[in-house]
């Protein structure tokens, strides 16, 4: 259970990048390659807060989720909104992720600063396996916030809007949806969770510069095998994504973790090229 716990709880974490790129998604039909940058630049936010400035967690919580909302907002106006080609806007922001990337190394360097937990730092015995709380925590972030989209999306009118974009934009702004501001209201949306992610999982992948480059691919990977703007596909995904990775380290040895997530990719797009969660959308041309 032991290592099922540090899958989940890894996997957690992927999961959560893969929502971030869910939202834009499903609001704009683009995509955030940045989405794990912003993580990233809130764990070094929360170190900062935390060690440098001295804060209280409710502060420093504050404090990422509006930093990394406001390098969001920067990001649509800057690479995303002037960029009208859905495929052009990976390239502009995958560039804004490189330039957060090289700013976070400029200013806190290139080694790994260990984020304070709120809690308790001893690990607990459940189910007959070892885990820190933090780890839970990570989980639980996970799963809420799956099942809190999904009832927004379901039963909230700007909710109902961002799908109705997601089906047919025009359609929508006949029907009086302001597809631009939801869809600027949605990167603003990512950012803020970005913040409060990056708050929990410093204390588990610490704040390094190498962390977005990292989280972005297995974020991804996780998100093409649970299925593009499925976000239970997504949580679903990151759990694949990170119990394989351990499991594969552990049994196999550290060397073949990747391959073996990315064998797993292969074949669920093999089987099911939609991903596990994907819906294919039939359109009458």
């Amino acid at each position: 259970m032991t290592l099922v716990y540090a899958g989940l709880s890894l996997g957690a974490v992927y999961a959560l990048v893969a929502i971030g790129y869910n939202i834009v998604y499903v609001a704009s039909r683009s995509f955030n390659f940045a989405q794990a940058q912003l993580m990233m630049i809130g764990a070094f936010v929360a170190y900062a807060g935390h060690v440098t400035f001295g804060l209280p967690a409710p502060a420093v919580i504050l404090l990422t989720m509006a930093v990394v909302m406001l390098i969001a907002a920067i990001l649509e106006r800057v690479a995303v909104r002037p960029v009208a080609d859905h495929q052009t806007q990976l390239i502009t922001t995958l560039g804004f992720g490189t330039v957060l990337t090289g700013l976070a190394q400029l200013i806190w360097g290139t080694q790994p600063l260990e984020v304070p937990f709120i809690g308790s730092k001893e690990a607990i015995t459940l189910a007959g396996g070892r885990v820190y709380t933090f780890e839970l925590g990570l989980i639980a972030m996970a799963v809420l916030l799956v099942v809190g989209i999904h009832l927004y999306t379901r039963r909230r009118l700007n909710g109902l809007a961002v799908v109705a974009m997601s089906q047919d934009a025009e359609a929508a702004v006949l029907r009086g949806v302001n597809v631009r501001t939801l869809a600027f209201a949605a990167f603003a949306v990512t950012g803020l969770l970005a913040g409060l992610m990056g708050f929990f999982i410093g204390p588990k992948t610490f704040a390094v510069a190498t962390l977005g480059s990292a989280l972005a691919l297995k974020g991804f990977v996780a998100l093409a095998i649970g299925g593009f703007g499925s976000f239970y596909g997504g949580l679903a995904g990151g759990f694949t994504v990170g119990l394989v990775e351990e499991h594969a380290a552990r049994y196999l040895g550290s060397e073949f973790s990747n391959l073996s997530v990315f064998a797993i990719l292969l074949l669920v797009l093999m089987i099911r090229p939609t991903g596990l969660f994907g819906k294919v959308q039939e359109r009458a041309v």
